[in-house]
């Protein structure tokens, strides 16, 4: 550590822009200021390899000669999505029979964030879970990756099983420990 970094603060704030593939995104301040660099290892310490865009986000920074970063990050809340017409699958269901459907381990078999579907394996079942990239985003997430672990809430489709919230795994495990 140099000697102009400072002790972590406390911010909360908004994700201005994140990019799983370059490794790293911006968060804007609530307070104002510059903006925050979130690099993908803060957020991998946080249980998760992506965020979506507008997302909330409570994090520790540090002020240092090449800017404001990202230490750790507390919580994520996903973006508020307002009144979008979302998916005619899950648009219509009680969040409450979303909520009571069990967590279910599973491994993202392929997702495309170009085509904004793919799918997911729950562990010990053969058939293919829909995942579709607006579930993603209600759930915080931005994109996912060939065999990365996850949490589903399964629900049945007019096509078959899809996933109606995604959860990082170590943010699903944080959540049973609530």
């Amino acid at each position: 550590m140099n000697e102009a970094a400072e002790i972590a603060t406390p911010v909360s704030g908004m994700v201005k822009w994140f990019d799983p593939v370059k490794g790293f995104g911006f968060v804007v301040a609530d307070e104002g200021g510059p903006d925050i660099l979130l690099h993908v290892n803060v957020l991998r310490n946080f249980g998760q390899s992506s965020v979506a865009d507008g997302a909330r986000v409570e994090l520790e920074i540090q002020r240092t000669d090449r800017g404001v970063q990202a230490t750790h990050v507390i919580a994520l809340h996903p973006p508020d999505t307002g009144d979008s017409a979302g998916l005619s699958d899950i648009a219509a269901l009680d969040p409450e029979v979303v909520a009571g459907a069990p967590l279910e381990p599973a491994r993202v078999k392929w997702f495309d964030k170009g085509k904004g579907f793919g799918f997911a394996n729950i562990f010990g079942r053969r058939d293919d879970i829909f995942l579709h990239m607006e579930v993603l985003r209600r759930s915080g997430l931005s994109d996912l990756a060939p065999g990365e672990a996850l949490a589903l809430r399964v629900i049945e489709g007019r096509r078959g099983h899809m996933a109606a919230e995604v959860f990082a795994w170590e943010a699903a495990l944080d959540r049973d420990e609530e």
